[in-house]
């Protein structure tokens, strides 16, 4: 998803430690990163000091950003966890970050409400709640339909991915749902 992630990963944390400390003070915040995915925010706030817990619904998500935390070195305790129930103390933190559009994941108002209501929940009085959301509308208008090919070589294989996004043709029904088709291809560099 980054052409470059240590650099999103630095440059994310870089923009919400400013935000931290304008808001909270000089000092190192505990932080939730509610929705961490593989870590991007999370590691970026834990190098210059905060204590950052991360959660995120996927285990696999969390484990990744855990063996992420510990090949670089903050502490970054993870745990698999639904954003509309956290499994911490009220009060708990200084600051909620919830990036990267993880909120309108959720499907109805009555999730959003439970979600906001644990966010609230956990956030000690005066804390700061951070949410982003990308501009998908946008995006689409204003980007390609497809990525150029993609390799990564593992040193006895390569692989070449191919992303196209297109919206299927409208049915009577007026569902014109959009689909991710992936092309990929694999081969030995032996056998090329």
């Amino acid at each position: 998803m980054y052409a470059d992630w240590e650099a999103s990963v630095a440059r994310q944390g870089a923009s919400l430690d400013a935000l931290l400390r304008a808001r909270l003070g000089d000092a190192p915040a505990d932080v939730l990163d509610c929705a961490c995915g593989i870590g991007t925010q999370a590691l970026g706030l834990a190098a210059p000091g905060h204590r950052v817990t991360g959660t995120d619904l996927s285990a696999a998500a969390v484990a990744r950003a855990s063996r992420e935390a510990s090949a670089r070195g903050p502490r970054l305790p993870v745990a698999a966890a639904d954003m509309r129930r956290f499994p911490c103390s009220d009060g708990r933190f200084d600051a909620v970050v919830c990036a990267d559009h993880a909120l309108p994941h959720l499907l109805t108002a009555g999730d959003v409400r439970a979600a906001f209501a644990e966010l609230h929940r956990v956030l000690r009085p005066g804390g700061l709640l951070l949410l982003s959301a990308r501009p998908y509308d946008e995006l689409r208008r204003s980007r390609p339909t497809s990525t150029a090919p993609q390799v990564s070589a593992d040193g006895e294989r390569y692989d070449l991915k191919h992303f196209r996004l297109a919206q299927r043709k409208a049915r009577r029904d007026g569902d014109g749902a959009w689909v991710c088709a992936v092309r990929p291809t694999g081969r030995s560099p032996r056998t090329g």
